[in-house]
């Protein structure tokens, strides 16, 4: 649950600092009213009213220390003097121990958070990103921050200083009048009351509003995405309609609700505002005329007082900034506070050479099951809806894998094929039973270590926007060229290497949009096996192929198997039959097992599967 501490804790980091910077701002700010003072003061030493008890034990000691002569116009230069030192000489001092802070306060701030973000986003679980798109994430966090960012100066370096300013005027015209100082204090605590009462009410429209805005994001950035398939469906007109129907709901809102609001209570405020100011030229201007106070106080309680009415609109104005931003920085910490997932690994950097695990590759499946219940759905940041949620995914699986074995994972979609991938990289913990490497339990082990033993090459490769060469090297910066250069023969890279324009250090561009289907599959085999893992895992990797491509990454394949363990989900057997073992599951279960021979003499679900790919039908 997010509260105004953690709004606040945004900055906690600097607060030393930020306690100076506001206290050195408020005290400039009370120092501005030294000004009208000094000025009504000099109103009555040309009026030949006297000064201010105060002011003339001031003058007095001046003039004892210089041995100055008596008189009117001493009196006028030792306030002259006052006002140049709080105007001319404090100017060059305040932007530096005002302005310079806050702005570096909330640049600093801006740094730290863009750490944690990153760090956030590399903890949650996978199950967040399947519920959430990246337009509807980025747009939340570019948000939070930017808002944080802007308000912090505004409020630190203005909103508070103004506020201090007007208790000065305060305590200053408590000193001159009472009566009017404690009518000029009881409208100011009435007009900010409401003001921000109303506030309170705008601020829960502008989250209901932050969360349309995120739907929209969302919405745009699958288009974006998704591009090539509106294009191809032809749906451009449809897709333009639904987002300017969004548009069109959020303009209404924001111009019939939110910007109403604001309009309203801007004009209440400036109405009650004028008012007040009227009234105390009202009762200023009596109280001069029945002689209670002089001339100059006359025109100081006039002058302050307006001061503090015109600081009452931008500091409304500021508040209403301020209720804009609170939804989107609320979101933001919202998002701040999500759990890490059970499969975030350690943030510190650490040599690859220098892992400790070395793996033989055996591994132990001990009756593994595994399902979207409500404590997984909660670890994972998942929700649990519907019947989905505690049905079974796995089913008591028990399989044995030795050493440089080639395993082949075979089944329906929705079998379970690549939860039990998901499970071995620890990804999402089982529910019950274990996996064993080499003997020892998987959760005992270092997460980020366990995983640089290991190595998949998904169905869609992962490409970034850099050079072939980063791709290659991503998972083992340190590696030997040579050694890169090896792992692309055996992936077939070389062979459309020399194709591309600048060799290995062409640039792939956004998801490897200049790099085939067939490309980018090869990459990704070369990529993994740029790390030397123990375990190779294949995750449909040739399922979206043409045969020309298909017949290469097979090949790449074929020369892998036997040296390191090799798992292979696949849909096109083919791609299987020199696997040492092939695992057929359904429904989450484990029903056959065995080579490729043995399966087909079974005449089981395998046959089944063989003989439908045999006669060109497909299976899912």
């Amino acid at each position: 649950m997010v509260s105004w501490r953690d709004i606040v804790g945004y900055f906690s980091k600097y607060k030393a600092i930020a306690i100076f910077s506001i206290a050195a701002s408020s005290l400039f700010e009370i120092i501005d009213l030294v000004v009208p003072y000094s000025i009504g003061q000099i109103l009555n030493v040309l009026s030949n009213q006297p000064l201010d008890l105060p002011l003339e034990n001031l003058v007095a000691v001046v003039q004892g220390v210089g041995n100055f002569p008596e008189g009117k116009w001493f009196s006028l230069g030792v306030l002259l003097g006052i006002i140049f030192l709080v105007t001319v000489v404090r100017s060059p001092i305040q932007p530096w121990i005002g302005i310079w802070h806050h702005w570096a306060i909330a640049l600093k701030a801006r740094r730290d958070y863009l750490s944690k973000v990153v760090a956030k986003i590399l903890t949650l679980p996978l199950g967040y990103y399947d519920e959430n798109n990246p337009g509807r994430i980025a747009g939340r966090i570019a948000r939070g921050i930017e808002n944080h960012t802007w308000t912090y100066p505004e409020i630190a370096g203005q909103l508070i200083p103004k506020l201090a300013r007007i208790l000065g005027i305060f305590v200053m015209i408590l000193f001159i009048d009472s009566g009017i100082a404690i009518a000029f204090l009881v409208s100011f605590i009435l007009i900010l009351a409401y003001s921000f009462k109303h506030l309170r009410i705008l601020i829960l429209q502008e989250e209901l509003l932050e969360k349309h805005q995120e739907n929209t994001e969302s919405r745009t950035s699958e288009i974006i995405t998704n591009i090539k398939t509106v294009k191809s469906f032809a749906t451009e007109a449809q897709e333009f309609q639904r987002q300017q129907q969004r548009f069109e709901r959020e303009f209404k809102y924001v111009t019939y609700r939110i910007h109403k609001g604001y309009v309203n209570l801007s004009t209440w405020s400036r109405t009650v505002i004028q008012t007040c100011v009227f009234l105390i030229l009202l009762f200023t201007l009596i109280s001069t005329v029945r002689g209670n106070i002089t001339l100059g106080h006359f025109i100081t309680t006039l002058t302050v007082s307006s001061m503090a009415y015109a600081e009452l609109e931008p500091i409304t104005q500021l508040a209403e900034i301020f209720a804009r931003r609170y939804a989107s920085m609320r979101r933001f910490h919202e998002f701040m506070q999500l759990e890490p997932g059970t499969d975030a690994a350690s943030l510190i950097k650490e040599d690859v050479a220098d892992n400790p695990y070395k793996f033989t590759g055996k591994l132990e499946i001990n009756h593994l099951s595994f399902g979207y219940n409500s404590d997984c759905a909660e670890r994972t940041g998942l929700s649990s809806n519907g019947g989905k949620a505690n049905r079974l995914i796995l089913q008591d699986i028990n399989l044995l894998v030795e050493p440089y074995q080639t395993v082949a994972l075979v089944g329906r979609s929705g079998s379970g094929k690549s939860t039990l991938v998901k499970l071995l990289f620890r990804y999402f913990e089982p529910n019950q039973g274990e996996i064993k490497i080499d003997g020892e339990n998987i959760r005992k082990l270092d997460t980020a270590r366990y995983r640089r033993r290991l190595a998949i090459v998904h169905q869609d490769v992962d490409i970034f926007n850099g050079t072939v060469w980063d791709n290659l090297i991503y998972g083992n910066p340190q590696v030997d060229r040579e050694e890169v250069k090896q792992a692309c023969r055996v992936a077939r890279v070389d062979e459309f290497i020399h194709e591309l324009p600048q060799g290995y250090s062409t640039v792939v561009g956004e998801r490897g949009v200049r790099l085939s289907g067939g490309q980018k599959q090869r990459l990704g085999i070369a990529r993994a096996l740029v790390v030397d893992p123990d375990i190779l895992i294949f995750d449909e990797a040739t399922s979206s192929l043409d045969y020309e491509s298909e017949r290469s990454i097979q090949l790449a394949m074929k020369s892998i198997l036997g040296t390191r363990t090799t798992i292979i989900i696949a849909h096109r057997l083919s791609t299987i039959r020199e696997a040492d073992q092939i695992v057929v599951l359904d429904a989450g279960k484990i029903i056959e097992v065995g080579n490729h021979r043995e399966l087909l003499n079974q005449g089981g679900i395998y046959h089944r599967l063989h003989s439908l790919q045999e006669t060109g039908e497909i299976f899912n």
